[in-house]
């Protein structure tokens, strides 16, 4: 006697459900949101999907073929899947994008953390002179927000002096759809750097509006979806690029980082202080290397002492509001190896001193208080009754 099958109809709208779960890698939305299946076909529980990739090549291709595959063999009575890989049209690209902008086909890109309905909280990482391990605060703040479940997304806004997608293992190129870019991901951050658009480790010899259109490309064209945080890595000092944030993002929080030492805090104290000009909020202070931690427990204050603290009772006296000291990073080598690895130490080592300094600082980054001035609570008045 012949096995009964379920009627065809439900078979495909259990097909039509399972790729829904399926998320383009890149974009993190369903793939049938995105008009990336075309069409799919059942016979004698092989299933066979059309699906149209946003450009030729496109790296994460075996991700879909797998992830695609792993879903539709959940189906019961469905033994075998086959993915037939097409390439969107220009029209198909263009329409792609006006989706994921909102429905907006304005030519001319907005940047989403600008506006004044964005919900995303934007940290610019700031030092005055480099050296001080700016960078590997930076990744493991968004290694450490990322793990707490945050849509986490970073700017290696260093153009000089990129680091980052090293520091996060980002060895994948952004893809282009039509003018949007796609920022590669790792450990749950996106990330997008000038080093993913010059060959090999190229210098890059720009001035300021070159830069400024650099910062405004990276905010405005990357497609970020819809991120809780925004981490920028900034060069070192008071240059250009700090007075580009401040005209791009007004409302960017600036957090200062610094070592123990007193000269590199009187520089960082500069760096903090063109808040005062450009009318950014100093979040907060974050001491690097702050000492060194020796087999018999005691500490090695390498750097000296209390530059991290110097720095915020400076900014809090000149700015005039609260700098407070988020956290003090020890001097652990085991940061500098998880950086060179790609695996920041929040991740790798989360028992460590540094690690455990970093994501207490992630902590109070993760949480910060809105005004419910001009917002609608959803209170509604129920009339009274006659």
């Amino acid at each position: 006697m012949a096995s009964m099958s379920a009627p065809a109809s439900t078979i495909e709208d259990a097909i039509q459900a399972a790729l829904a779960t399926v998320d383009d890698p890149e974009i993190r939305r369903p793939i049938t949101e995105l008009g990336m299946v075309k069409g799919f076909t059942v016979a004698d529980g092989s299933v066979r999907v059309e699906l149209l990739l946003t450009v030729a090549g496109c790296p994460l291709r075996d991700k879909l073929n797998n992830d695609i595959t792993a879903a539709l063999t959940k189906i019961p009575g469905i033994s075998s899947v086959s993915i037939d890989f097409g390439v969107m049209t220009e029209e198909q690209r263009k329409a792609l994008q006006t989706t994921l902008r909102g429905g907006s086909a304005s030519a001319e890109p907005v940047i989403p953390f600008a506006q004044p309905g964005s919900r995303t909280r934007v940290y610019a990482v700031a030092s005055g002179k480099g050296g001080v391990g700016k960078s590997s605060v930076t990744v493991n703040l968004a290694a450490a927000l990322a793990k707490r479940g945050l849509s986490v997304g970073v700017i290696d806004a260093d153009i000089y002096g990129h680091s980052v997608p090293r520091m996060l293992g980002v060895e994948a190129r952004p893809t282009r759809v039509e003018e949007m870019i796609m920022p590669p991901q790792s450990h749950g951050v996106k990330v997008i750097s000038i080093g993913m658009f010059t060959a090999g480790n190229a210098a890059v010899v720009w001035r300021g509006p070159m830069l400024h259109r650099a910062l405004q490309q990276f905010l405005a064209d990357v497609y970020w979806g819809d991120l809780d945080v925004l981490l920028l890595d900034l060069p070192p000092g008071t240059g250009d690029v700090a007075i580009s944030l401040a005209q791009l993002l007004p409302n960017a929080e600036i957090v200062v980082v610094t070592t123990p030492q007193m000269a590199a805090a009187e520089v960082a104290e500069r760096a903090g202080a063109i808040a005062l000009q450009t009318h950014q909020r100093v979040i907060g202070v974050v001491e690097n290397m702050s000492w060194l931690e020796l087999p018999d427990g005691s500490r090695m204050e390498v750097f000296g002492a209390g530059g991290g603290q110097t720095v915020a009772d400076s900014l809090t006296t000149a700015i005039g509001a609260s700098v407070p000291l988020l956290g003090q990073v020890p001097l652990d080598t085991r940061v500098r190896e998880a950086g060179d690895a790609g695996d920041p130490i929040v991740l790798a080592a989360p028992d460590a001193p540094a690690a455990k300094a970093l994501d207490a600082v992630a902590a109070k980054l993760a949480v910060r208080r809105d005004s419910l001035v001009g917002k609608p609570l959803g209170l509604m008045v129920n009339a009274k009754k006659a």
